[in-house]
């Protein structure tokens, strides 16, 4: 069984690889950072959400915050998806899925009526180096404005 994290955990610390193969730290943001793990780039339901988290960025970094979607796809694949629907959220490689299986986001889930191992849709709001809020098998569709709604942000 995975660990899943909670409200009031230290968030694991991480340093992947951006699109753009330049090295992001967990530590080194400011601010609240909302961390969101998708299974993989270029599918309908990863593209939907990262295009949410497009569209509401400069709501949520005039509120403090900065988004970092982390998935196991090479930082060349997901060049192409930000490319390919104009993302402008940081978009992060864990390929080995260290990080994906240290934030509980990677382990037994059910798909398609079938238990499986993969990626768990998972969103963490991280401030000051620990975990604030923790949702795992969020949906891909509508999950950006309840998160909105749950931090107090809409508009």
């Amino acid at each position: 069984m995975t660990t899943r994290l909670q409200a009031g955990d230290t968030a694991p610390d991480f340093t992947l690889t951006d699109d753009a193969g330049q090295p992001v730290t967990l530590s080194q943001q400011e601010g609240k950072v909302i961390v969101y793990f998708y299974p993989a780039a270029m599918t309908p339901g990863c593209t939907k959400q990262a295009c949410d988290f497009s569209d509401s960025l400069d709501r949520l970094q005039s509120e403090g915050y900065t988004v970092l979607g982390i998935s196991p796809d090479k930082p060349e694949k997901l060049a192409r998806f930000r490319e390919n629907d104009g993302l402008t959220i940081t978009l992060l490689s864990d390929p080995e899925k260290e990080v994906l299986t240290a934030w509980g986001a990677f382990g037994e889930k059910k798909l398609y009526g079938k238990v499986v191992q993969g990626v768990i849709r998972s969103t963490f709001v991280v401030e000051d180096g620990t975990v604030r809020l923790a949702q795992y098998n969020v949906k891909a569709t509508g999950h950006v404005a309840k998160l909105r709604k749950d931090l107090g942000l809409e508009s």
